[in-house]
């Protein structure tokens, strides 16, 4: 699958105004491409998101880079968007993003986001919903709603989820940013790397990420997630029973067997 941005389109594919999309053998990389607006998450902007996401979900592809272009991976919702306009609007546009972030979990590709910048309100949300995360030594990350007029509910939503608690509220309320050093420590990030290597890093986290059969994968993408909000003994309940089911599978048996007869296993993805 290949997609493009609509200066470099043809005719047969996918444009996009605010968005790259492209594919290099298993991995597709979007990358938010409106640095003149610091890759602001404006309702155009989250469409086409949703838009390549969902494209790359019914791909063959094992992972998903999402990147920005410009000085800032992106500076959250664009506030021209929303300066004025009624609830209705209002429930619509976040509506939107809410559906974007948990796209982001429910493909069933591994997604890593290559942070460098600032990351901050929805931004910040969309590190917080990749799968994983790697950010340059320059990268920072807000939830500056706290200090201000309105405050980042639904950023916290994803925040809440990648950090402890006691973090995600210094974050959501006092708005400051922190370093990526802290991210970090606080778990909101996989690696902190110089930021001329980013990009090589965040590529060489996937290949690890995307090994084996990508069918298991999905499958245990999806386990996790749904599991980690669940009491301990409906966790277990459910991750069993997904796990049993998965032992059926093509290669949930070739698995087995490769072990067994100790050769490389040759996996269908099926």
């Amino acid at each position: 699958m290949v997609v493009y941005s609509r200066a470099m389109a043809p005719a047969d594919h996918p444009t996009y105004d605010h968005i790259l999309v492209e594919a290099d053998d298993a991995i597709v990389t979007i990358t938010m491409n409106w640095p003149q607006r610091r890759n602001a998450l404006s309702l155009d902007h989250m469409n086409e998101l949703i838009s390549a996401f969902s494209a790359v979900s019914r791909s063959d592809a094992a992972g998903v880079i999402l990147a920005g272009n410009g000085p800032v991976f992106s500076s959250g919702h664009d506030f021209s968007d929303m300066a004025g306009a009624d609830l209705g609007f209002m429930r619509d546009l976040l509506a939107t993003c809410s559906e974007l972030m948990q796209l982001i979990q429910e493909v069933p590709q591994v997604v890593i986001a290559q942070v460098h910048g600032l990351a901050t309100a929805a931004g910040c949300q969309l590190v917080a919903s990749a799968d994983l995360a790697v950010a340059a030594e320059s990268a920072g990350f807000a939830a500056p709603g706290g200090k201000s007029g309105w405050f980042c509910h639904t950023p916290m939503v994803a925040i809440g989820r990648a950090v402890a608690r006691k973090q995600a509220m210094e974050m959501a309320l006092t708005g400051d940013t922190i370093d990526a050093a802290t991210a970090l420590r606080w778990g909101l990030v996989n690696r902190v790397v110089p930021d001329e290597v980013v990009a090589a890093s965040t590529r060489e986290l996937l290949s690890r990420a995307t090994r084996g059969s990508r069918l298991s994968k999905a499958m245990g993408k999806q386990t996790f997630y749904t599991q980690i909000d669940l009491d301990l003994p409906a966790a277990y309940r459910y991750a069993t029973e997904v796990m049993a089911a998965a032992s059926q599978t093509y290669d949930g048996q070739e698995n087995m067997a490769a072990f067994i007869g100790k050769r490389h296993p040759e996996w269908k993805h099926r």
